[in-house]
């Protein structure tokens, strides 16, 4: 029998850390494991080791480029035969740090030395926009690389993958490392080649999907001895179908939207099942949600995104479907089909939710703005919105395989990511993936200027001072970023703008192929940009000629986002490396977050204020949008948690993958 490559056997007998997430004092202990984790002086040793790194700066500097290529191979050797000390990580970081400067012309700083460290050690490390945080991880991905086991960067989306795959892989290739990336185009021959690389960049969506689909191919062999069993006994092509080598390490960059913010969907492997009368019931059922009225027969809880029938609704529903008859004489899914076509009709919503693009239903990401043209709502959802807009219905899907991102990620042996926005979400870093945070100061001191928010009555009085405050500063001369949380809202202070003869760019998922011509020049004098949460993630403002000396790039917030984490990454669109800037958020009562999740609040305060023109900031005001944001965090914590535990019952249930 053909011997079996190592790294088939590496995937089959890997770490899968899937348990459940500990309950009752369990928990306890656990999370009160992670508040003391917190009060570790984590940084101040990275700090300190990160000095010696750079003390061994001259040492490299004055090595020819042959010494330090014959330096980096017998380093590898040293790594992949595990007999590496604390002395030889610090030379292989100053030996990135040198190869760096001679490849692309960028020497890592020591705060970019002390987030590599603190990668290496296992934690999410949180550095500042614009510190620089792709060539961080150069020295911890060598290092894994030498280790011979394979690295995966995940990044957030292709163009990412493959701009710092192309970019960092001078660095990778003096260091004697294979480098490869893959999108989501690239064939099944060429992503085993691209996995077995040294160091692979991609999307967690790819490298989760990839996962499946080998799970897929082993069926019911769950672990390396039945598999093993099965190649003795003759099964050898299904090794050999195999496309991954296993999920030895992976650096996640961006790693609080990866981690977090995409992890309330689970990756969901599926195929086709056409059925032609559930096709018509799809029709069907978006008629009938368009004869039922709000409040009267169904009501709306926007905060569990949940729809109710009222008793009312329920006869009038009856009445509506005895004529049709078929599917629609069993009560139970006869409502599940009237709901999932009401939930569409009230709760996802054209241009926020989701695009109309070639005639095609394509849904955009809430935390991104990004369109996401291979994904589909699954339960018949994305059925009963084509049925709403009256486009073409596709068949819904079979499942073949899923998985939630919170468990694959766990599967891997060693883990760690990085971010600009990480210590919001300390507690759940450590709950799900038992990840440290460390928080990297900045190269130079941030000197951006947060000004208080400012809060309106009325959305109406929002737009108009929103648009005020674009007059006043584009007077100036500043640029000015304006953050919306839809393309809907982008487009429509984009209409504002025109309306005041005020020239300008908007950056949403309509206009996304122009991302990194906008963005480029985002920071130019005078230039006002409108965008989605999609302008910045793996993106820099360089600002213009003469911009610093007016005061830098000045960022809008047009709606406070369901978690903190992201108005601080929109912030940090300006005032990066030091940098002039300041950034101010300008609200409105009438804000889903504060209505959704804090809507008696609201209420009380708008009856408050009926009468107020302008500003109504205040402490109590602004004190409900905090504890709106609050709500909102803790209720996507519980989502997202839930899909976790969904993700085991099925396990436990059908058995589609996990350890013998």
């Amino acid at each position: 029998m053909a011997a079996v490559p190592s790294a088939t056997w590496q995937m089959l007998d890997q770490r899968a850390s899937g348990e459940a997430l500990p309950r009752g004092l369990d928990a306890l202990w656990h999370a009160g494991a992670g508040v003391a984790d917190r009060f570790v002086p984590r940084y101040q040793r990275l700090s300190r080791r990160a000095a010696r790194i750079l003390a061994l700066e001259k040492h490299f500097a004055n090595m020819a480029d042959a010494k330090l290529r014959k330096t980096a191979t017998e380093l590898r050797e040293i790594f992949r035969r595990h007999r590496d000390r604390s002395s030889d990580l610090e030379r292989a970081f100053a030996l990135v740090r040198e190869v760096a400067f001679r490849q692309i012309g960028h020497r890592p700083f020591h705060v970019q030395v002390a987030g590599a460290l603190a990668l290496q050690s296992g934690c999410i490390a949180e550095m500042a926009t614009g510190e620089g945080k792709t060539l961080t991880c150069t020295m911890p991905a060598t290092v894994a690389g030498w280790r011979g086991r394979g690295c995966h960067v995940i990044t957030a989306n292709d163009y990412l993958a493959r701009r710092d795959a192309e970019w960092m892989g001078r660095i990778y290739r003096f260091c004697g490392l294979s480098v490869s990336f893959i999108e989501q185009q690239t064939p099944p021959q060429e992503r085993k080649t691209a996995y077995m690389a040294d160091i692979t960049y991609c999307t967690n969506k790819e490298v989760a999907a990839d996962f499946l689909r080998d799970r897929l191919v082993l069926g019911r062999l769950k672990g390396l001895s039945s598999t093993l069993l099965a190649r003795i006994a003759g099964a050898r092509e299904m090794t050999d179908k195999l496309i991954q080598r296993g999920l030895h390490y992976a650096i996640v960059d961006e790693a609080d939207s990866i981690l977090i913010d995409e992890s309330v969907t689970p990756l969901i492997v599926s195929g086709h099942a056409p059925n032609q009368e559930q096709i018509q019931s799809f029709r069907q059922a978006a008629n009938i949600a368009g004869r039922l009225q709000s409040e009267t027969d169904y009501q709306v809880d926007h905060r569990y995104r949940d729809i109710e029938l009222t008793s009312q609704g329920q006869a009038h529903l009856k009445a509506l479907t005895a004529e049709i008859g078929g599917l629609w004489r069993g009560n139970r899914r006869c409502w599940e089909m009237v709901n999932q076509s009401l939930t569409a009709k009230e709760l996802y919503l054209r241009d926020k939710h989701y695009l109309v693009d070639d005639g095609k239903v394509v849904i955009v990401d809430e935390f991104t703005g990004r369109m996401m043209p291979d994904r589909t709502w699954r339960d018949g959802l994305h059925q009963a919105v084509e049925a709403k807009e009256g486009l073409q219905i596709n068949p819904p899907k079979d499942t073949y395989a899923r998985i939630s991102f919170q468990r694959f990620f766990r599967m891997y042996h060693r883990l760690c990511g990085m971010t600009g926005t990480a210590t919001e979400a300390a507690s759940e870093f450590w709950q799900i993936y038992r990840l440290g945070v460390v928080t990297i100061p900045t190269n130079r001191p941030c000197i951006r200027k947060n000004l208080p928010p400012i809060v309106l009555p009325t959305e109406s009085d929002k737009w108009t001072r929103i648009v005020q405050e674009v007059h006043r500063i584009h007077e100036t001369g500043r640029p000015i970023l304006i953050g919306t949380r839809s393309v809907g809202t982008s487009e429509h202070l984009s209409q504002l703008l025109a309306a005041e003869n005020l020239g300008h760019q908007v950056l949403n998922a309509v206009y996304h192929q122009q991302e990194a011509q906008i963005v480029s020049g985002a920071g130019l004098p005078g230039r006002i940009t409108v965008a989605t949460n999609m302008a910045g993630r793996g993106t820099d403002i360089k600002l213009g000629r003469g911009v610093a000396e007016l005061g830098g790039l000045h960022v809008i917030a047009a709606e406070p986002n369901e978690s903190a984490r992201i108005d601080r990454q929109l912030f940090g669109r300006g005032a990066r490396q030091g940098d002039p800037g300041s950034a101010q958020g300008i609200f409105s009562l009438d804000d889903e977050i504060v209505s959704r999740y804090a809507g008696n609040i609201a209420a009380y305060l708008k009856s408050r204020n009926a009468h107020a023109k302008g500003d109504i900031s205040s402490a109590p005001v602004r004190a409900a949008f905090r504890l709106a944001q609050r709500r909102a965090e803790r209720f996507a914590l519980r989502r997202r948690k839930a899909v976790l535990r969904t993700d085991h019952w099925l396990d436990e249930q059908l058995g589609f993958a996990g350890r013998e």
